[in-house]
């Protein structure tokens, strides 16, 4: 089994930055991609932005110039820079990996796992 934690949120007020970390951990053959979804009351969830092993990242529009993804020198870790944020940018963030891994039997396993949720919440 591979778990997933997620810290950083809080409440900030507009204009000001939050970082998020996530961490995984487990019996990890490789991480293929990682990224951070969010979703807010009333709505889908939504990906905010992702980063694959190679480095390449893919953001949501309404982010791009104010969020930056980056992994650990772990790659086991991805953090989200959130900068400029915006009462919009209020929801519970979570943390999405594609991982490789063993599972009991020490079979070779892909599997897509989640973190619980952060909150974020942006006064205005």
């Amino acid at each position: 089994q591979v778990q997933l934690v997620e810290s950083g949120g809080g409440l900030v007020q507009a204009g000001g930055s939050l970082r998020l970390s996530c961490a995984a951990s487990g019996i990890i053959l490789s991480i293929n991609s990682m990224g951070w979804y969010r979703q807010a009351p009333g709505k889908q969830r939504e990906l905010v932005a992702a980063i694959t092993s190679g480095g390449s990242t893919n953001y949501a529009d309404s982010v791009k110039g104010r969020f930056t993804i980056s992994r650990g020198n772990a790659k086991n870790t991805v953090y989200l820079q959130m900068n400029s944020l915006k009462p919009e940018d209020t929801a519970v963030y979570y943390c999405n990996a594609d991982v490789d891994s063993l599972n009991r039997d020490y079979v070779r396993t892909n599997d897509d796992y989640w973190g619980q949720g952060t909150q974020v919440t942006v006064s205005s």
